[in-house]
C-alpha cells in the first residue's frame, strides 16, 4: 500500500508504550504515540504509522537499530525520545552521548521530515529518581540546541506540571499510566498544531498513606519493580530483550 504521510515513532519504553496496557496490541502495550497515529490517520486514508520503539533501548542502540529503518520508510514525520536508560546509568558522558544524538537527528531531518524531540521530565517529586535532576537538565539543553539547530519541533516533558499527580504514572512509579499517555498525546498533537479529540481516562486515585503503609507500599515496590530493574541493569539484560518493534513496517492504525 502506498502512503502519502508516513509517521514514523522512534524510542525505548516511553514510545512504546509501557504503562498504557492493551493486550489487544503487539507487545501487549497502546502509548501515546499510537494515539496520536490514530488522530492524524482518523481522515487520512492515506496516513501510515511505523513504531520501531522498544522498551529497554538506550540512545546508542537506537541510534543504530531505529535511525536507518526509519530513513527507508520514507517518513514524513518522526518523533524520537532517546536517552532516559543512559541517564539512569551510574556513568555517563552526557556530551559525548547527545554527539551521537545530534547525528542521528541530522540524517532524520535531511529527509525532509518533521523532527519531533522532547526533553526529559523533572523528577523532582521521586525521592528516588529525583537524583538525577541535574544529569537531565544538561540532557535537555543539548537536545533543546540540537532541536534548534536541525529546525526539529520540541515537546518540553521538563514543564508538564500534571505528571506531578502520581495518577499520571503506573505502578512501576517509572513509566506513564494510561492517563499519562494520553495526555502525551494530547501534547504532541498541540506542538503539532493537529486538532484532536482525545480524552483524558479517569486517574486511578493515589491514597495518602500512613508512615507504616507507606514503607510496606515501598517495599513492595522495590520487591516488584525497582529490584529487578536493578537486577537487569548489573546483569547486562533488559526487559526488551526478544521483542520485536510493535510496528516494524508502515500500516494503517484503526483506534
Amino acid at each position: 500500500m502506498d502512503f502519502s504521510a508516513r509517521y514514523v515513532a522512534l524510542g525505548d519504553s516511553f514510545t512504546e508504550g509501557v504503562g498504557d496496557d492493551d493486550a489487544a496490541r503487539p507487545n501487549g502495550v497502546r502509548g501515546w504515540a499510537d494515539r496520536v497515529a490514530e488522530q492524524l490517520g482518523a481522515a487520512d486514508p492515506g496516513f501510515g504509522y511505523a513504531n520501531l520503539a522498544i522498551r529497554g533501548r538506550k540512545l546508542r542502540q537506537i541510534m543504530a537499530e531505529q535511525v536507518d529503518a526509519a530513513v527507508e520508510l520514507k517518513p514524513t514525520l518522526v518523533t524520537v525520545y532517546a536517552g532516559a536508560n543512559d541517564i539512569l546509568r551510574p556513568r555517563i558522558d552526557i556530551d559525548d552521548l547527545l554527539a551521537e544524538y545530534d547525528d542521528g537527528i541530522r540524517k532524520l531531518s535531511a529527509t525532509g521530515a518533521t523532527v519531533v524531540l522532547f526533553t526529559g521530565f523533572d523528577a523532582r517529586g521521586s525521592k528516588v529518581f529525583s537524583t538525577m535532576r541535574g544529569r537531565t537538565a544538561i540532557y535537555n539543553e543539548l537536545v533543546r540546541g540540537i532541536a534548534g539547530d536541525h529546525g526539529a519541533l520540541l515537546v518540553d516533558y521538563w514543564r508538564f506540571n500534571e505528571y506531578y499527580d502520581w495518577g499520571m504514572w503506573a505502578q512501576d512509579r517509572m513509566h506513564m499510566s494510561a492517563a499519562g499517555h494520553a495526555n502525551m498525546a494530547r501534547r504532541v498533537l498541540d506542538v503539532l498544531e493537529h486538532d484532536h479529540s482525545i480524552e483524558v481516562p479517569p486517574m486511578t486515585p493515589v491514597p495518602e498513606l500512613g508512615r507504616v503503609d507507606a514503607l510496606r507500599a515501598n517495599a513492595r515496590w522495590v520487591k516488584e519493580f525497582a529490584g529487578p530493574w536493578v537486577v537487569r541493569r548489573v546483569t547486562g539484560k533488559s526487559s526488551g530483550d526478544g521483542l520485536a518493534p510493535k510496528y516494524a513496517q508502515l500500516t494503517r492504525l484503526q483506534a
